[in-house]
């Protein structure tokens, strides 16, 4: 077995982009090849075939391995509920809450369970590529950090630095997060690599050349800003990231409004419709872009109740009521569709006063939460259209009316399904887009000969290998895995 450690100098440096990329260039090589993320904090998941629950980033980083994903990938899902509570999930099940005050104290079971897992995926595999979170020189974490230089001390990985040289302070950050680190944890970090670089190369080479003689780090590659890339965030909506640039006119074009809730979770569902040739789609807290837009989508949500309340507060509670007086299309997804009901009882989840809330009222029927969590991967059809998801949810809806539609139901133009990732599903999206441009006038088309989602994802992994095959000392990274620190 070898492994390596990808940390980065802040959240959002490129991590899990360069987990992915060397994943993919590692099995190219014939390499049995398996991700790893030790804890993830964030609220975009995904069901494996298994029935466990991982973050969306490890999931795309196992078909970038070419293998099944498995809970063992991301054997610890942090999922905040309120900004001092997050709900725990260990090897793919709930298994209870962690508070703000215990997240430095509180976690030598989930180390363990972490440990446990590398190991199991180690004894099968040839290289485990591993990320870090957030930046490994937190040293007011470090006592009990089992995700960073923690783990890379437990299996002696060799540990690769990742810098965002687009946010700016790249070289300081570099500097500094080898100065922070105490000597023992200094020593793992191997090398560095620099990503989203746009210009020349050559004016940041005498920069590079002074931090690697003041560390010891070698520079491992200067990866460019890769346009048509985007991944499975783990943090929030990042749709705009999605490749949307196509050449289909204005008034054939079609606009869709994503919600930007508090709490948002499996943001990623909306990344297929910001692929699609001619839709356009904006995430908004403002009242004026949910009211114009073609169709308006309420994204899941990790707490209901409270980021309802917020809809209401924030005035957009009214855009959608107004929006459904005018059959102007309405999609709601998981929790979303949870709050276009009558009614929500919620005895789980709620972050709030009272466990019984009055819901949207735009479909009939109630929402009951159960302790249970529901982990499932459904399929269906829709007018003849194949469609799959995947369910992550405690709320229970009972309809009483309105007619089927895939995991949920349907009233008129105001739409809300359960299942999360069914927009992915080439057919159904398109259909459900062309329903969309019928009842708003718009003279938008589904693209003949488009790519299908799961092929523009498949390009995208590739892409992200040829840029560490094209830019980056590929070999030189491949060696740290072999190595014992």
């Amino acid at each position: 077995m070898s492994g390596l450690l990808v940390t980065g100098t802040s959240s959002d440096a490129g991590k899990s982009l360069v987990v992915t990329g060397l994943c993919r260039a590692f099995s190219r090589r014939g390499l049995a090849v398996a991700p790893f993320k030790a804890q993830n904090m964030s609220n975009n998941s995904m069901v494996c075939r298994d029935g466990s629950e991982i973050g969306r980033a490890q999931y795309l980083q196992a078909q970038a391995a070419r293998v099944e994903a498995t809970s063992a990938m991301n054997p610890v899902l942090l999922k905040p509920g309120s900004d001092r509570r997050s709900h725990v999930v260990v090897r793919g099940r709930p298994a209870g809450e962690l508070l703000a005050g215990e997240y430095a104290t509180g976690r030598r079971h989930l180390a363990e369970a972490a440990f446990a897992a590398h190991e199991e995926l180690a004894a099968a595999h040839d290289v485990i590529v591993c990320e870090g979170a957030g930046s490994p020189a937190e040293i007011n974490l470090r006592a009990g950090d089992y995700v960073n230089l923690g783990l890379a001390r437990r299996f002696s990985l060799a540990t690769l630095l990742v810098g965002d040289i687009d946010r700016g302070g790249l070289l300081a950050a570099l500097y500094g997060t080898w100065a922070l680190v105490d000597d023992a944890d200094r020593s793992l970090l191997a090398g560095y690599l620099v990503n989203k670089f746009r210009g020349d190369v050559e004016v940041l080479r005498p920069g590079l050349a002074e931090i690697t003689a003041r560390t010891g780090m070698p520079s491992l590659g200067v990866l460019p800003w890769l346009d048509g890339v985007w991944l499975d965030s783990e943090d929030a909506l990042s749709v705009g990231a999605s490749p949307t640039a196509d050449e289909v006119p204005e008034e054939c074009r079609l606009t869709v409004a994503v919600i930007a809730l508090p709490r948002t979770s499996n943001a990623t569902d909306v990344d297929a419709l910001a692929a699609e040739p001619g839709v356009d789609v904006r995430v908004t807290r403002r009242p004026d872009v949910a009211r114009e837009a073609d169709l308006l989508v309420l994204p899941g949500s990790r707490a209901t109740l409270s980021d309802l309340a917020w809809l209401r507060s924030s005035g957009l509670a009214d855009v959608v009521l107004e929006r459904a007086r005018r059959d102007a299309p309405v999609l709601g997804i998981c929790g979303g569709y949870q709050m276009l009901v009558q009614e929500i009882v919620d005895e789980v989840e709620r972050d709030g006063d009272g466990a019984t809330v009055t819901g949207l009222g735009l479909l009939p029927g109630r929402v009951v939460f159960d302790r249970e969590k529901v982990l499932a991967r459904p399929s269906g059809s829709w007018r003849g259209n194949p469609v799959e998801g995947y369910e992550i949810h405690h709320g229970i809806v009972s309809p009483d009316g309105g007619e089927g539609f895939p995991g949920g139901h349907a009233l008129g133009p105001v739409r809300g399904s359960i299942w999360h990732g069914t927009l992915e599903c080439d057919d159904f999206r398109r259909a459900l887009l062309a329903d969309v441009a019928a009842t708003t006038g718009s003279a938008w088309a589904p693209q003949v000969g488009a790519a299908p989602f799961a092929t523009r994802r498949e390009a995208m992994i590739d892409t992200l290998a040829d840029a560490l095959e094209t830019h980056a000392d590929l070999d030189a990274v491949l060696e740290l895995t072999r190595e014992t620190r």
